[in-house]
């Protein structure tokens, strides 16, 4: 079955680039383009679609506005696609859930390989941006370190694990790097996530920097 998308973006020619690249491929159809964040909002509920790719900035609702509202289990997975390649709306925005990031020059491939990334709950951030923006994220001070910890202690494994993860590696390139293999990968990954409570592997990676993990040695 067909990955079904919905784009909201302002700009004509990128909803217009989007789609041609997108439909360009077998298993991805998209159900709408729109030109605003509520419209977003209305497409979302008229067409039930797998990725809502959207923007930051956009009228009547933006791109954080749209990604709060559609809070909950059943909502589309998020890419949010945006010009910035370090942005406080894009903090935000993996704070709020979103699945995957790419900026608008990214190539024709990493937007189709993003669709599909978030259409099975994984996620694809651009190589530009993923660990520039997480370590924004991390706090200052060892106070606002300490401030979230995951339910259980994460084993020796599953830390190099979410290090591998938070410098912007894909589960491949983590199962290479650590000579194990992708089903391995994956589990390790659930299981953090479990003990996170974490939506996404985009918000493990998050939490890798946040809590220090991403920074400290193998």
């Amino acid at each position: 079955m067909a990955i079904r998308v919905v784009i909201a973006d302002d700009q004509e020619m990128v909803r217009t680039g989007f789609r041609m690249i997108l439909e360009s491929q077998p298993d991805i159809e998209v159900v709408a383009d729109v030109v605003d964040g509520e419209a977003a909002l209305e497409a979302v509920a008229a067409h039930r679609p797998d990725v809502l790719l959207l923007d930051i900035r956009m009228p009547k609702l933006d791109g954080l506005e749209v990604t709060r509202r559609l809070s909950g289990s059943d909502r589309p997975r998020i890419v949010i696609v945006t010009t910035f390649d370090l942005d406080e709306y894009v903090h935000a925005a993996l704070h709020g859930g979103a699945s995957g990031f790419l900026l608008k020059d990214a190539s024709p491939a990493m937007l189709v390989e993003a669709v599909r990334a978030a259409a099975v709950g994984d996620s694809l951030v651009s190589p530009a941006i993923t660990v520039r923006l997480l370590r924004e994220m991390a706090p200052r001070t060892p106070a606002a370190q300490a401030a979230r910890r995951p339910a259980e202690p994460l084993t020796d494994r599953e830390r190099e694990v979410v290090r591998c993860l938070a410098r912007g590696l894909t589960n491949a390139e983590i199962a290479g790097e650590l000579f194990v293999s992708l089903s391995t990968v994956k589990t390790h990954l659930a299981n953090v996530q479990a003990k996170l409570d974490a939506r996404n592997r985009v918000e493990i990676a998050a939490w890798a920097w946040e809590s220090g993990l991403a920074g400290t040695p193998a």
